[in-house]
């Protein structure tokens, strides 16, 4: 065995489609574009959304709705959660730090904190947004809330 002997594996190497090149190769005249249309031209491109002449799905459909530039997004934290928090790592200070390290919220989120779930731990919670039986529990329980 030597250079001049290698060959790939069988089977590993499949010979190019040459078009074009004659009726002889049974790929010539039309070059396997079929037959006319635009695309047997050359520069032929479709547009996106372009459904052969058709009303577009886009333009059959009526607009609707809009994004309210001002809505504040706030990412949702219960008070079970707090409450199981509080468990695990024995806190007595609650804010967006120990939430984010705990991976609750991402570094830019605004957090609401909602009354789902029960809080027996008092513990100060701070967060951007508070809902009133959320308030009601935490002062309830004995902890104090701080509004960022």
């Amino acid at each position: 065995m030597n250079l001049s002997n290698l060959t790939p594996a069988p089977g590993s190497v499949k010979t190019r489609k040459r078009i074009g090149r004659g009726s002889g190769s049974g790929m010539g005249g039309t070059s396997t574009r079929g037959h006319k249309g635009a695309k047997s031209r050359s520069g032929y491109s479709r547009k996106v959304g372009f459904e052969g002449g058709q009303m577009p799905i886009q333009r059959r459909l009526p607009k609707f709705g809009f994004k309210n530039i001002n809505r504040i997004e706030y990412k949702a934290i219960n008070l079970e959660t707090i409450q199981a928090l509080v468990d695990s790592k024995k806190l007595e200070k609650v804010g967006l730090e120990e939430l984010r390290d705990a991976g609750y919220i991402s570094k830019s989120a605004l957090v609401k904190v909602l009354g789902k779930g029960t809080l027996t731990a008092k513990v100060e919670v701070s967060a951007n947004a508070f809902s009133k039986s959320a308030e009601e529990a935490i002062v309830a329980a004995g902890g104090s809330v701080v509004k960022l």
